[in-house]
């Protein structure tokens, strides 16, 4: 009898703890606030690079906090807002991109840059680094951060809550002084959190930027967190608990994608279809519906598989926001295998979208795809990486004047093609020097089109979620949410003020203080005095030494300028700009028909 008790507790303590996990969320919010201890004085466009978000936004949270943008005081918790997602219909949070410096490890992320919104069991898990073995040149870690939108069936007066990491010597009761808020309060949105144990989250309700309590709009109960937060505390008890929990998430979650994955992508595909022009679906694509799959072969999971030796660490290549990407030699042709995660089936099927209805020498080409247990896209492999590691990755040598202005013009031509010769038109949403690749002649290749967005003709700008890299977003995408073709020439700019120094959009100016400036700032303040010809040859990549062409640099640098206008209007159209680069890139730099001239300073 005893080995039948046994295996009927134990049945009993999973039903339990199963039915904590299956309690899934329905839908996120558009806003929460994350709790930042600064632990020094910092830079705020530093904390701003590692949370997403904007400086002034961060200010207009923290006005009686913040007097500036200089920096930001010591030892003093500042609240940032972000967006609250459901991941994967299983929990309330958001997945930041951090790009790993030298000496990080899981700790100092968790610790000193995300100020213990994070912990490093909660990187492990969205990471497939070992957290003795991350890559030090430009790895990006996914940082994810849990998130509250309430809770009905607790009170409809608060629907903003701030993710709160606990400190030493905080109580229920100090912190329900500190925000003025009822403890019982507290603790019913907690249920379970000793609010004393010196660590973990708790979320507690917040307030917006006129200082006000934000009510809970029409949102399906919610407690955020992994399932009522399994990161701000949920514990079954040591290695037994971890077991139990593992079992449980493996069953819940095998059997919840296997019956949701056709669901998944069929609605997310009819939702991006229903934006284009109707095309007849073909049979037998996994689900996917209203494609074309004439120019994408469908791949196996065991083909994929045997050709990456079962997605080996010997043949990663690369680490982004959305999987990892493998090396491959599938059937005659090299090729590079993204990985993606089940619920990153909207920028799955968004890729999948524009690249098998678009194709231009200048992007990336997709050979094809897979959906079996995970999401795979199959591109043609470019030999030599990206932008971002020709400029500032080591064991390379320095790209010359003269192909710097070459890819840029690849990658305008091709970002030209998405803007204006399809329809409806595409919006990149991700320019960045990462997401140009280099083939192996030295020309550019607009890549990652997961956050791509379908805009019909004439339309101007669309509200939309808050999606892309910070440093590259334009204020009124950043602040607004405002799509147009448009964000896309900002974040070109961006990449040319890149081509011409070879330094990062944020700049950080030492290692563990969070001092940064952004390249924008750094180009114009030199582009606007009297004669920048001196300050422009401080900037340009040192390595380059003296063998460039001061002129042309100066082109560059103000065509950058004009991309990167305040004022969207006031930026040129991609057509304009692949003229500008033409031009610069013509062995006479200017001596053209006179129907092919055109000024910068005009554009």
């Amino acid at each position: 009898m005893k080995p039948k008790i046994g295996f009927l507790v134990f049945f009993l303590l999973v039903a339990s703890v199963c039915s904590i996990v299956e309690s899934e969320c329905s839908e996120g919010c558009e806003l929460a606030l994350a709790s930042y201890y600064v632990k020094h004085a910092a830079n705020l466009e530093s904390i701003a690079q590692y949370m997403q978000s904007d400086p002034d936004v961060i200010i207009s949270y923290n006005k009686d906090k913040i007097p500036n943008k200089d920096s930001v005081d010591a030892f003093i918790r500042i609240n940032i807002p972000f967006r609250c997602d459901c991941i994967d219909g299983q929990f309330l949070g958001h997945k930041f991109n951090y790009t790993v410096v030298s000496g990080n490890a899981y700790g100092i992320v968790a610790q000193t840059k995300y100020a213990n919104l994070t912990t490093v069991e909660w990187l492990q898990k969205f990471n497939n680094f070992t957290p003795n073995n991350i890559p030090h040149v430009n790895t990006q870690l996914i940082v994810a951060i849990n998130c509250s939108c309430g809770n009905r069936a607790i009170s409809k007066d608060y629907g903003l809550f701030i993710t709160y990491p606990l400190m030493a010597g905080e109580s229920l009761q100090s912190i329900a002084n500190k925000t003025g808020l009822d403890s019982t309060l507290l603790q019913n949105y907690n249920p379970g959190v000793n609010f004393s144990r010196d660590s973990g989250l708790v979320f507690i309700p917040g307030k917006d930027q006129n200082g006000s309590y934000v009510p809970l709009k029409g949102l399906k109960p919610s407690t955020g967190g992994v399932a009522g937060g399994v990161i701000a505390g949920i514990s079954v008890g040591g290695v037994a608990g971890i077991l139990l929990l593992s079992v449980c998430v493996y069953v819940v979650f095998y059997h919840k994608k296997q019956a949701k994955v056709a669901k998944l992508l069929s609605e997310e595909s009819n939702e991006l279809s229903a934006q284009e022009s109707s095309v007849p679906a073909e049979s037998g694509a996994s689900g996917l519906t209203g494609f074309t799959m004439d120019k994408s072969v469908e791949f196996s999971y065991e083909e994929l598989a045997r050709a990456t030796d079962n997605f080996s660490m010997a043949n990663k290549i690369g680490q982004g926001g959305f999987g990892a990407v493998y090396y491959a030699e599938l059937r005659g042709e090299k090729a590079a295998i993204k990985k993606m995660d089940m619920q990153a089936s909207r920028e799955f099927l968004a890729e999948l979208k524009v690249l098998t209805h678009v194709h231009h020498l200048n992007l990336v080409r997709l050979i094809g795809y897979c959906v079996e247990g995970s999401l795979f896209l199959v591109y043609e492999y470019i030999e030599n990486g990206n932008l971002s590691q020709h400029l500032r990755g080591s064991g390379r040598d320095p790209l010359p004047w003269s192909t710097r202005v070459q890819i840029a013009l690849d990658s305008a031509r091709g970002l030209e093609h998405i803007h204006e010769h399809t329809v409806p038109v595409y919006i990149h949403r991700d320019i960045k020097s990462a997401n140009i690749l280099i083939d192996i002649n030295f020309h550019g290749k607009v890549a990652d089109f997961g956050l791509t967005k379908l805009t019909e003709v004439g339309s101007a700008s669309l509200p939309t979620r808050l999606v892309g890299t910070f440093n590259y977003m334009p204020p009124e995408y950043a602040q607004y949410g405002d799509v147009s073709s448009k964000i896309d020439v900002y974040a070109f700019g961006v990449v040319l003020y890149e081509l011409i120094s070879a330094k990062r959009a944020v700049m950080k100016t030492k290692e563990f203080v969070t001092e940064s400036k952004g390249l924008i700032t750094l180009f114009e303040g030199v582009l606007n005095q009297p004669d920048a010809t001196d300050g422009l040859r401080k900037l340009v990549d040192h390595r380059l030494e003296d063998n460039y062409p001061i002129d042309s640099v100066r082109k560059m640098a103000q065509l950058a300028r004009a991309c990167t206008q305040h004022n969207p209007q006031l930026r040129p159209s991609m057509r304009s700009i692949v003229v500008a680069l033409m031009i610069l890139s013509s062995p006479t730099d200017g001596i053209l028909a006179p129907s092919m001239k055109i000024k910068l300073s005009s554009i």
